[in-house]
């Protein structure tokens, strides 16, 4: 546990307010904190919760202001608001009159679109805060920096200083921006993927640089509420990081069916501003062909990098990696002994729900010496419409490993309750090893295949084979059914409904 060392200026009558839980009493600097974990989004709010939840007494240092993180404030939550809103008007606009629905004049409220978004950002931030407020966390908003190993430094939000000692310390930073040499993001009309979750009117041209999972899913919003939109992505492929090439291809097929446009292979060399556009020059990533697309917007979607900054990390001897990522082992500790890392400040996918399952392994490491995450087994998700979702091996990852596997594919074309919704883009892809029937990765395109793909991952936790999901039985009519017929296909070779 950390003991809290205020300054006289916080300590004072005359401070506007001090760190929220002086007024419980903290431990002093012979007594420190058993666990303080720096950052306050999805893996450090859950470790510190963790950690209270075990006995260990624990305090969260946060110098947004928010709990949360990206995620909640700026990222995961205050997106899929938007998707799913502007999902409800492009379908309110096109889609209910073949459902039987006349719907009158449909109309575009930004301002309480947005509201709307803001508002279920303020609920479950406010929710996190409560939930460190009831497991007893000493909750300090502020700046964090290593003064040692075991002590910290805190610039207070609200002013002073104060400095905790801890005999366990959790880094979760987490990441940001990844910012494009030469482009100046102003949130106006190059923005970030914070500027675009807050753009006052919906821009007649948008240009998403980078065709990742943050600039297919906003260019998906702008998209659906009226914007023209293209997409310009250096690589071949798009859907970034993991998506097998199949599913990637099906995909970019249904965006562009949904009217978004696709520069692949070309490399974008630089913008300017001029006559109230923002004009890029582009460039043949294969050919060298150069050329310019004028736009209102430019959104800058090209990924994150882990925050460290300010930490004083080299200070204390932390070790960081050339991508600035802090260096753990397989037990989240750092090169400095009592010091973990966890979440997208260190390897692997920048991804929420990664973070959280960190976050308490790194935890029960402390308490018990031991925890779990099982990094073949983590889901990830593409919130646009349909969603697309995969976990495990790609087709091509089992190729590159000499692995001999089967594919099942099922088309959601044939599953009953896709068809009764008129929602039948997609598919459910299994791939299982040839030898022992077990899973080895799930790929879905459809209209929930980020909860369908529950199910996959679930099984491959537990090596399943797809003969146990063919087996199980799914209700009817459900999508879920297009899981248990494309484990049916790559066990046996045949589905029953297609």
């Amino acid at each position: 546990m950390l003991a809290l060392r205020s300054s006289a200026r916080t300590l004072s009558r005359s401070a506007p307010r001090a760190v929220p839980s002086l007024a419980r009493g903290l431990a002093t600097a012979q007594d420190p904190y058993d666990v303080v974990v720096i950052g306050g989004g999805p893996g450090g709010y859950v470790a510190a919760i963790k950690a209270a939840q075990l006995g260990l007494k624990t305090a969260c240092i946060e110098k947004r202001g928010s709990l949360g993180g990206t995620c909640l404030n700026v990222g995961c939550i205050p997106s899929k608001a938007m998707l799913n809103n502007s999902h409800i008007f492009h379908q309110t606009q096109h889609d209910t009159k073949a459902r039987g629905i006349d719907v009158g004049d449909v109309k575009l409220n930004l301002p309480v679109m947005l509201a709307a978004k803001n508002k279920s950002v303020s609920a479950l931030t406010g929710g996190v805060e409560y939930l460190l407020k009831k497991n007893k966390i000493d909750y300090i908003k502020g700046e964090a920096s290593f003064a040692s190993a075991t002590e910290i430094d805190i610039a207070l939000l609200e002013g002073g200083n104060s400095q905790v000692s801890a005999k366990n310390v959790i880094i979760a930073t987490g990441s940001e921006v990844t910012p494009f040499p030469g482009m100046e993001i102003d949130e106006k009309q190059i923005v970030s993927s914070t500027g675009v979750l807050d753009l006052q009117e919906v821009p007649k041209k948008l240009v998403v640089i980078g065709a990742g999972v943050i600039g297919l899913e906003m260019g998906s919003v702008w998209s659906r509420l009226g914007s023209e939109v293209e997409v310009v992505e250096f690589l071949g492929t798009i859907g970034g990081q993991g998506i097998d090439g199949g599913i990637a291809k099906n995909f970019q097929k249904i965006l562009t069916k949904q009217g978004i446009k696709f520069s692949l292979n070309t490399k974008v060399m630089g913008a300017e501003k001029k006559d109230g556009k923002v004009v890029l020059a582009i460039e043949g990533a294969k050919d060298g062909k150069k050329s310019e697309i004028a736009a209102d917007v430019v959104l800058v979607a090209i990924g994150r990098r882990p925050v460290t900054k300010g930490l004083n990390l080299e200070k204390i001897g932390v070790e960081v990696d050339d991508k600035g990522r802090i260096v753990i082992d397989s037990e989240f500790n750092t090169s400095v002994k009592g010091i973990k890392c966890i979440g997208d400040v260190t390897f692997g996918p920048m991804l929420a729900h990664k973070a959280e399952e960190e976050g308490i392994a790194a935890v029960e490491y402390i308490h018990s010496g031991y925890g779990h995450v099982n990094y073949k087994a983590i889901p990830s998700v593409v919130y646009t419409h349909p969603e697309v979702a995969w976990v495990g091996k790609t087709e091509e990852d089992c190729k590159a490993e000499g692995i001999e596997y089967n594919v099942g594919s099922f088309p959601m074309v044939a599953n009953s309750r896709a068809k009764t919704n008129n929602d039948t883009d997609g598919l459910v892809k299994i791939i299982t090893e040839k030898s022992s029937d077990r899973i080895l990765g799930g790929h879905i395109i459809a209209s929930a295949a980020g909860d369908m793909l529950s199910e996959i991952v679930l099984a491959m936790e537990y090596g399943s084979s797809g003969e146990d999901v063919y087996r199980t039985c799914h209700a009817h009519p459900t999508v879920s059914e297009a899981v248990k017929e494309a484990a049916m296909m790559a066990t046996t070779g045949k589905a029953i409904n297609f």
